[in-house]
């Protein structure tokens, strides 16, 4: 029998949650959203039970009992473990109410009430309780075994959990970096774009330090080991996710506050009127005119059906019309957090720009005999023998030209300095960072644009590159702040210079440069706590932030598992305009809420007075109580446009 898996190799071994075998496919399946299935199967056996009411009222009954089956036995547990743990509630009144109704005779009415009752709280769970798989991803993201270098240059494999710091490891090109580490041996550019939210590669040389989760893009490195699996950054974000998770602020329904009170009000009162009116009054316990039918009726009448219901109805109407528009909100309560922000947070690359890199200039330095054309051309000869985001900019542009590319000779690669080369006639050309190439010609980044020099004989070339803004992201900030009043914000990981150029081009005046995820996560604290924070991230280093902000809001398409994992809200296209859309929507749904909850209430003390007072027979009461309802979900359906 195979031993139990550890914690990493479990991950490592691609298995799903659960091996067990008594967990079928089928069985999940059929697991998944039971209470939901339940209600709907009992709104539709009520149906039938209502429509052979008038005809066949055996048939009716029979219907009925699975109504109360379904809906009505989960009730009544529920309601004796609350009563149990001396807790009364709306859910225990609502319970009651129900099955008073049978008492009297009202099973149609009680059987109404329990379906209603089981489906708000269904569709509000479905909705509300997604799985935060955060964790996973981020497990997923770094290998759980290493290359270990040990005596005699013998390399093996070895779990990432067992490595101690000042071991050597050797990271693959392709591969990624299982643990913090210093580079002993190799140049090689990393990709920290899992770590950093930044695309651009970073050039890695002895000395210098590699995080886990970074990509080894051109060449094999060896390193030490500077910090255990448990220390390393991959598992200091996990943590910040976890602390931030908990941090997070909820809004408190102001209906859950006063459910308890109320609903003890409601059957203390109940009680006190049945046994109190005769003795006050002079009137009979038993009859149509007795104080049981007169309290039976105030009991259904300010039974909580249409103020339950008040709530979920109208984020569940807001939550489907934001799903057509291929927003995914993470709960109903995300609506009311939304409605409270009064600044908006982005992330600069992959949010306010595209990601990619777009060749934007090849300019010749002093004077050439050859065109730009003709240097571009020699450019992507060379760039098409490596993989890289300049190579792929230098590359799409010569194609959009449709280029002839020159025939060139032996290619040699050298990792973080450039790539060389000679032409058919014998002319040397090399392509890389200024630094390498004209190291006293020109600098390496000059406004927010990033170079690269080509050199064909004592010719030079510089290509200019820029990460390209989105298109729709001027006339969105314009709109949030003029129809949102919401103050923009950029909070990046990307250098000071970088982070400016594109700042200052949309008009943001608060810009946060040069952050670290522990960084980032501060700042979204200060401004989350003090004003009310909306943060737009796609990276794992957002993932902390959107889990701390007000909301988080991420990209659906180029966003990472992990932070729309952490997310409060998902824009499944990566549609920055609907943010617009979506802060009005959060507004009008906390109109229709009030508006809801006045109704509800309205309605409850409207019919309970009169109750009491014999003007309004049982039937009226019912009537009164869930036409309420009716009203109550007819205003919440509003929000579906």
């Amino acid at each position: 029998m195979r031993s139990p898996y550890r914690f990493d190799e479990f991950f490592a071994s691609g298995l799903e949650e659960s091996v067990s075998p008594f967990l079928t496919t089928n069985s999940r399946t059929w697991g998944k959203n039971l209470s939901l299935k339940s209600a709907l199967g009992s709104a539709a056996l009520l149906s039938v039970a209502f429509s052979f009411s008038f005809t066949h009222p055996p048939i009716s009954y029979f219907f009925l009992s699975f109504v109360y089956f379904f809906s009505g036995a989960p009730a009544l547990i529920a309601a004796f473990d609350d009563l149990k743990n001396l807790e009364i509630n709306i859910d225990v009144l609502m319970t009651l109410a129900a099955f008073i109704a049978v008492a009297i005779g009202s099973e149609l009415e009680g059987a109404l009430l329990l379906v209603l009752f089981e489906l708000s709280h269904s569709l509000e769970e479905t909705v509300s309780n997604k799985t935060r798989s955060a964790l996973q991803n981020l497990n997923h993201l770094a290998p759980k075994f290493a290359h270990i270098i040990g005596e005699n240059n013998i390399v093996f494999e070895k779990s990432v959990r067992d490595i101690a710091v000042g071991e050597k490891l050797l990271i693959k090109q392709g591969e990624i970096a299982p643990l913090d580490a210093k580079v002993l041996e190799g140049i090689s550019s990393v990709n920290l774009v899992h770590l950093t939210g930044e695309s651009l590669p970073d050039l890695k040389k002895p000395g210098d330090s590699i995080p886990a989760g970074a990509r080894n893009l051109e060449a094999a490195l060896t390193v030490e080991v500077t910090r255990t699996n448990a220390d390393s950054t991959l598992t200091r974000i996990i943590h910040l996710i976890t602390a931030a998770a908990e941090a997070k602020p909820r809004v408190q329904s102001l209906l859950d506050r006063f459910s308890k009170t109320y609903a003890s009000l409601i059957i203390l009162l109940t009680l006190l009127f049945a046994l109190g009116i005769p003795l006050l009054f002079s009137l009979p316990y038993l009859g149509l005119e007795g104080s049981i039918y007169r309290s039976l009726a105030f009991l259904i009448a300010a039974s909580p059906c249409a103020l339950i219901i008040a709530t979920p109805t109208a984020y569940l109407s807001a939550i489907s019309s934001c799903a057509r528009k291929g927003i995914l909100l993470k709960g109903g309560i995300t609506l009311d957090a939304l409605a409270l922000c009064r600044v908006i947070a982005f992330d600069k690359t992959g949010t306010l720009t595209t990601g990619d890199l777009e060749c934007t200039a090849v300019e010749p330095i002093d004077d050439s005999t050859l065109s730009p054309d003709a240097a571009l051309a020699i450019a992507a000869a060379l760039e098409r023998q490596v993989v890289h985001p300049i190579a792929a900019a230098i590359c799409k542009m010569a194609a959009a030209k449709n280029l002839p590319l020159p025939p060139i000779g032996e290619v040699k690669v050298l990792p973080g300095y450039g790539i060389f080369a000679t032409l058919a006639d014998g002319t040397p050309i090399a392509i890389g960072l200024p630094e390498h190439i004209a190291p006293k010609k020109i600098g390496n980044k000059i406004a927010g644009q990033i170079l690269s020099v080509l050199s064909v004989g004592e010719q030079l070339f510089t290509f200019r590159f820029s990460d390209q803004i989105r298109a729709e992201i001027p006339q969105l900030l314009r709109k949030l702040e003029t129809d949102n009043r919401l103050e923009p914000v950029m909070l990046t990981g990307d250098h000071q210079e970088n982070a400016h150029f594109v700042g200052n081009f949309l008009g943001i005046r608060h810009i946060f440069a040069n952050l670290r995820p522990e960084d980032k996560l501060a700042k979204v604290s200060e401004l989350s706590l003090t004003k009310g924070l909306a943060m737009v991230g796609d990276g794992i280093n957002d993932a902390p932030a959107l889990a701390r902000a007000t909301v988080g809001i991420s990209m659906g398409r180029i966003g990472s598992a992990t932070a729309i994992d952490a997310s409060d809200v998902v824009l499944l296209n990566d549609d920055l305009h609907l943010l617009h859309w979506l802060f009005l929507k959060a507004k009008n749904t906390k109109k229709i809420v009030a508006q809801n909850l006045t109704l509800a209430l309205a309605v409850i003390l409207l019919a309970t007075t009169p109750a009491l007072l014999g003007l309004i027979p049982l039937w009226l009461a019912v009537i009164l109580h869930e036409g309420g309802t009716v009203l109550v979900g007819i205003n919440s359906l509003r929000l579906l446009r």
